[in-house]
């Protein structure tokens, strides 16, 4: 069996790093805020580049802070549009429907799946105050026209950066482009903890600041709430693993590129079968996933379950058709509703061998 991502392996891979980070938590009686999230933010912060880190139970929280954050500061209000991409999860589109932002769903460029600068443009109204970019499959979705798009229309540039920690762009971290970046730290990601996990990075103090207080009740100081807030803070132990696996991070991503890189030598002459672009001169892709697109996902997928190879779809049914956003299922969106058709994302960490990746290719070229 070829695991799709055997969590096992990648832990054990810094297990006993792992275990002496969980008994120094345990060992210390101090489980919520206290050194390990202290020191983690600050670690976590210098990685990216941003000046400002703050840990949250999830990655949606952290999306969700960040927007939440910008009405509580008089940024943002009720009905203000935000672009985003159609392809994405639907974590993106729940932050902001959560806090009465509208989503203007934006197609993605067919060749990268990031989202198209050139439709981005085309969306701008008089009530766009905002772009929200993701970084999919660990591939940077910012480039020099989003900058300029954003700045020209005075418009916020918040990253979701879930699936691309360590990604780079002319140098600096995805997660340090925009105004401010979501990160989750759920299990399957380059970055993962033990359980659920989220951060918020940025440069903006008074954000920080804001977003801290949301995510402890609404507190800024013992007793005293300034908003109605949630409880949503990152625990010790997953502060502490992460700080553990922050450490190894460029270095499994380097192996990650490995496996990349033989699926591209092994596949790009398959009939049926498109190779994203997820590769260009400025950045360096992490590869979370690895997506083909092909009208014979169904037929491959099982051929590979057959060979004891699992697979995962990213995404079967996109925001915009989901019964959660009814009032949406009349959009069309082509490429999107393609992609969703037929995308197949192929077995990718950093403890896969050679071996099983040439597994995975020849069962794909039989």
């Amino acid at each position: 069996m070829i695991k799709f991502l055997d969590l096992e392996k990648v832990n054990a891979a810094h297990g006993r790093e792992i275990h002496e980070a969980v008994n120094r938590v345990l060992n210390s009686g101090w489980y919520l805020q206290g050194e390990e999230n202290a020191r983690f933010e600050e670690e976590y912060s210098h990685f990216i580049g941003s000046k400002y880190c703050v840990g949250c139970a999830n990655g949606l929280d952290a999306l969700i802070w960040i927007f939440r954050a910008y009405r509580e500061m008089g940024v943002l209000h009720s009905g203000d549009e935000i672009i985003v991409p159609a392809n994405t999860y639907i974590a993106s589109i729940l932050a902001l429907t959560e806090n009465g932002l509208k989503p203007v769903l934006v197609e993605p460029d067919p060749v990268t799946l990031q989202i198209d600068p050139a439709r981005v443009e085309d969306s701008i109204t008089e009530r766009t105050r905002g772009l929200l970019i993701v970084h999919l499959y660990g591939r940077c979705a910012y480039n020099q026209q989003i900058a300029e798009i954003c700045q020209r229309h005075n418009l916020l540039l918040v990253e979701d950066n879930a699936q691309a920690h360590g990604c780079r762009y002319q140098g600096r971290r995805t997660g340090s482009l925009g105004h401010a970046a979501a990160h989750s730290f759920y299990p399957g990601k380059n970055l993962g903890a033990l359980g659920d996990g989220g951060a918020v990075t940025t440069d903006d103090p008074e954000l920080a600041s804001t977003i801290r207080s949301l995510a402890n009740y609404g507190s800024t100081k013992k007793y005293v709430f300034k908003y109605q807030g949630r409880n949503s803070r990152l625990d010790e132990i997953q502060a502490a693993v992460l700080r553990v696996k922050l450490r190894h991070l460029d270095s499994d991503n380097q192996l990650r590129r490995s496996v990349a890189r033989l699926y591209y030598e092994g596949l790009q002459d398959v009939a049926d079968i498109f190779l994203p672009n997820l590769d260009c001169p400025d950045e360096e892709n992490v590869f979370h996933l690895f997506p083909i697109i092909t009208p014979r996902r169904d037929e491959l997928q099982n051929r590979l379950t057959d060979d004891g190879i699992q697979t995962l779809i990213h995404y079967p049914i996109p925001p915009h058709k989901q019964e959660c956003y009814r009032g949406w299922n009349h959009l069309s969106f082509p490429i999107t509703e393609r992609l969703a058709a037929q995308e197949l994302s192929l077995p990718i960490s950093p403890v896969q061998s050679s071996s099983q990746t040439q597994s995975v290719i020849l069962s794909l070229l039989k």
